[in-house]
């Protein structure tokens, strides 16, 4: 066993004293070590709860002849992060996560891992640590949180953050916008609606490395706990039979999960995560591959903040088995391959059905015959742009508006919550990418002010940043190359005419090629707002959205 390093024959004596100061008995020691990676702390709703889900996971592995040794991990909570500094460190955490798993693991010679997460970068880190680490791992996520109820009316944080804009333009009150704060998000989960947390939680599930079920059921139901105590026992499994990730997710598994993301309309922010977690694994995945797997697969789910449903109607309607089992009728979905399981995606299927026809549509009836995300390319974003065209309302697929110039959030936030952003206008925000941030904060407080003061069917944005998967509206993010590497959105001046055509994927600035050049002969970059501590270092070593801000090799 690999434990054995740290604790077997005469020479580790003084290992084993120091395990048995902490209580370890000799018959603990004897027994496959398993770390348990705990995400939980007191700032993120949707890691409140995960000391319980950890203590079950403990439980699994103890009742199937391991022995769990628990180890935390940080997390920020994109919601309160938003919208001012705090922002800039939620994508560089996703480096630190997997930084620290690493050392952790590689420290400490566990036989096998149990990642325990929810939210946003979490995820993502803990999958990345996973797959460059390649030892036995599975995955368990503290599940969604249910939908609030305000006045009759389903609702989650998105309604909140949209909201705001919803007072600014006087169509809410702030007595009525504090009433929705207090129900919005009634318990702990991750939010509600398939925003990034429960599209990277899908994604796991679709991967091969969560269990059925770890997608969608609800943090608060008995299941999800059930679920933690298999995951447990399903790792004494894999570690028996070194069944590693890599042998996991590998191309064809990707693809499956890819073919989910679209089949569901997930999180813009997977088309950073998926790369990201590949490359880890040694697979390169081109941006084109995300336009290829989408024009195959349609897109059955609308949900929130795209449409009405939320995750608790994904799993009542019978998760991601059923839209896995619904989209391989288009033969977007390899049954071939394997899970933690120990099952392939067809075996698991084979039980799989939809139990709500209206939450998960036949293909041959979807909300739209492409899935739900589309990659732009053009003059404007030469490297690539990314859309959830799926949360574009149809008068916005093709828009050719106004440029509004803003070389930061906080300047555009202004300008549209002091109404001067007009129908017709294309807020084009920059210097907010990877390096340029640094740290490429999400958007969502621009976004829901548009949508929340009814702008959202006239008015496009446009950044090098990203978006929450709480975004809806023509918001178009990740544009690459950014600004502070020369990219071509470093060049657009205020009045420039943009043309978005979605369904052709083109992305322009309409200036001739002759005055493009003429512009970045003389274009200088803005050097990065950070340039000390943990952003100053990221700055240097971040590379582009394209590639899935990866650090450089």
């Amino acid at each position: 066993m690999r434990s054995d390093l740290m604790k077997k024959g005469v020479e580790r004596a003084p290992h084993r004293s120091l395990f048995k100061a902490m209580g370890y008995t000799d018959e603990e020691l004897a027994r496959p070590i398993i770390g348990v990676v705990n995400s939980a702390n007191e700032i993120i709703p949707g890691h409140i709860h995960l000391d319980i889900i950890t203590a079950d996971v403990k439980a699994g592995i103890r009742m199937a002849g391991g022995t769990p040794v628990e180890f935390p991990v940080i997390g920020v909570c994109d919601g309160i992060a938003m919208n001012h500094e705090g922002m800039k460190y939620s994508l560089a955490s996703r480096e630190l996560i997997a930084d620290s798993i690493e050392i952790m693991a590689m420290a400490h010679p566990f036989d096998a891992l149990v990642m325990v997460t929810n939210c946003d970068k979490i995820i993502p880190g803990m999958l990345m640590a996973a797959l460059r680490l390649n030892i036995p791992t599975i995955f368990i996520s503290g599940g969604p949180m249910l939908a609030g109820n305000f006045e009759g009316k389903s609702v989650d944080l998105i309604n909140v953050f949209e909201g705001v804009g919803k007072v600014k333009s006087k169509q809410m009150t702030q007595k009525e916008l504090a009433a929705m704060e207090d129900c919005a998000c009634p318990g702990c989960g991750s939010c509600a609606g398939m925003f990034t947390a429960n599209s990277m939680n899908c994604v796991t599930e679709a991967l091969g490395l969560g269990l059925p079920g770890n997608g969608t059921i609800p943090a608060v139901q008995a299941a999800r706990r059930r679920l933690a105590k298999e995951a447990g026992m399903r790792i004494m499994e894999l570690l028996k039979k070194d069944v590693k990730p890599r042998d996991i997710a590998t191309l064809k598994a990707f693809k499956n999960a890819i073919a989910v993301d679209m089949a569901l309309g997930c999180s813009t922010n997977t088309v950073l995560h998926i790369p990201a977690i590949a490359h880890e694994a040694g697979i390169k995945l081109d941006l084109d591959l995300f336009n290829e797997i989408s024009k195959k697969t349609p897109n059955i789910c609308y949900l929130s903040p795209a449409g009405p449903h939320y995750i608790q109607d994904l799993n009542a309607a019978g998760g991601i088995q059923a839209v896995m089992k619904e989209i391989s009728a288009v033969g977007v979905i390899d049954l071939k391959a394997i899970t933690v399981n120990g099952k392939t995606v067809g075996e698991n299927l084979k039980s799989a059905q939809v139990a709500k026809r209206d939450v998960i549509r036949s293909v041959k009836s979807p909300y739209s015959k492409e899935g739900g995300i589309a990659i732009l390319r053009g003059n404007l974003a030469p490297d690539g742009a990314v859309v959830k065209q799926s949360a574009v309302s149809l008068d916005m697929q093709v828009n050719e508006g106004k440029a509004r110039v803003f070389d930061s959030e906080d300047d555009a936030i202004k300008a549209i919550l002091g109404g001067k952003i007009k129908a017709g206008d294309v807020v084009v925000i920059r210097y907010e990418g990877p390096k340029g941030g640094p740290g490429m904060r999400e958007m969502l407080s621009p976004t829901s002010a548009i949508v929340g003061m009814g702008l959202d069917k006239s008015v496009a944005l446009l950044t090098d940043g990203r978006f929450s998967g709480g975004t809806r509206g023509a918001a178009l993010g990740h544009i690459s190359p950014e600004a502070a590497e020369g990219g071509p959105i470093g060049l657009v001046r205020e009045g420039d005419k943009i043309l978005i055509d979605i369904p052709k994927k083109t992305l322009t600035l309409k200036i001739t090629d002759a005055e493009m050049e003429k512009r970045r002969k003389s274009f200088q970059p803005r050097e990065p707002r950070i340039k000390t501590g943990y952003l100053g270092r990221y700055t240097k070593l971040v590379t582009s959205a394209s590639t899935g801000a990866v650090f450089k090799d």
